[in-house]
């Protein structure tokens, strides 16, 4: 959309939308089909996972998961990208798993190696957007919203 500045070695996905006013600093990663709301700055280095939503006005200065939505000042987890993963045709079952392993994540006591392992031992690994949300989160290197 209009205004967008793209700035160096940026990766940008496949069926992501990118509103007015959105700003990506260099080597900023987007993963497919990611919704970033208007006037967003996301700063230098960070990644978004597939299928997640970030709002617009606020500013991404750590990686963003896949799945989820993404608000509020600093920036947290504010849910599941439930609507999205609906329309893209993900099973009951699967945003069910996902939204357990964000459970993990966000919702528990645990540390983020913790809750990793957690998820690792508990729910079913075969599902693969969970071996993404692990792989993403062991990979993070800004940090986790």
């Amino acid at each position: 959309m209009a205004y967008v500045h793209v700035a160096h070695d940026c990766f940008i996905g496949n069926n992501v939308i990118l509103a007015n006013g959105v700003q990506l600093g260099g080597h900023v990663i987007i993963d497919n089909d990611v919704i970033i709301g208007g006037t967003t700055p996301i700063h230098q280095f960070c990644k978004v996972g597939e299928h997640a939503m970030v709002g617009g006005g606020f500013r991404v200065v750590q990686d963003v998961p896949p799945y989820i939505l993404a608000a509020g000042e600093p920036l947290k987890f504010n849910g599941l990208n439930s609507i999205g993963l609906r329309r893209r045709g993900f099973t009951p079952d699967t945003r069910k798993a996902i939204k357990n392993a964000y459970q993990f994540i966000y919702n528990s006591e645990l540390n983020i190696s913790a809750a990793i392992k957690k998820i690792k031992s508990t729910l079913d690994l075969e599902i693969p957007e969970i071996q993404k949300i692990i792989t993403f989160v062991e990979k993070s290197d800004r940090g986790l919203i």
